[in-house]
């Protein structure tokens, strides 16, 4: 599973989104220009620690994007789209894009792809939900769909044991 952040302006939202990423296994890229540095100390400042544990891939501008992964399966997250984000098949390698906080996924991007635009549903004329919000939604049912494919499904308790739990209940 792939992640794309088109020209992300808010380094924690890209931090959390990172983070994410980690625990899923899943690619981070980042299209420029980027709203913040990705330097040693900005990262070690925001608390980005887990950053050298992520996939993450740099690009000048969509158009090397779409250069160095030929073919991707691109499904586009807009607040514009006809689509509700449930209504798609997500296949295990595509690429889920984000636009950036402040105007989102240009429409001239939009206008070309109307069969893989996917929104998420909001009452009301609500502008847009947060974009690590908004990234998880998508990418926890496109690995839904996909049967959680090598993650880790049952959790364990720190102090007791489920079974005694059981047996008490």
């Amino acid at each position: 599973m792939n992640i794309v952040l088109y020209e992300p302006e808010i380094p924690a939202n890209t931090g959390n989104i990172g983070r994410t990423c980690v625990a899923t296994g899943t690619r981070l890229h980042l299209i420029e220009p980027l709203g913040f540095r990705l330097t040693e100390k900005a990262l070690r400042r925001a608390g980005m620690d887990y950053w050298p544990q992520l996939d993450v891939t740099r690009y000048i501008n969509y158009e090397e994007f779409l250069e160095r992964n030929p073919g991707a399966k691109i499904y586009f997250a807009s607040t514009k789209a006809r689509k509700i984000y449930t209504e798609v098949n997500y296949e295990p390698d595509c690429y889920l894009m984000f636009g950036k906080e402040s105007a989102g996924i240009p429409e001239e991007i939009l206008r070309d792809h109307p069969d893989t635009a996917v929104r998420i549903p909001m009452i009301g004329e609500t502008r847009s939900l947060n974009l690590g919000n908004s990234a998880a939604i998508v990418l926890y049912e496109a690995l839904r769909q996909n049967g959680f494919a090598q993650m880790k499904l049952q959790g364990e308790l720190t102090r007791y044991r489920w079974e005694e739990a059981a047996e008490k209940a």
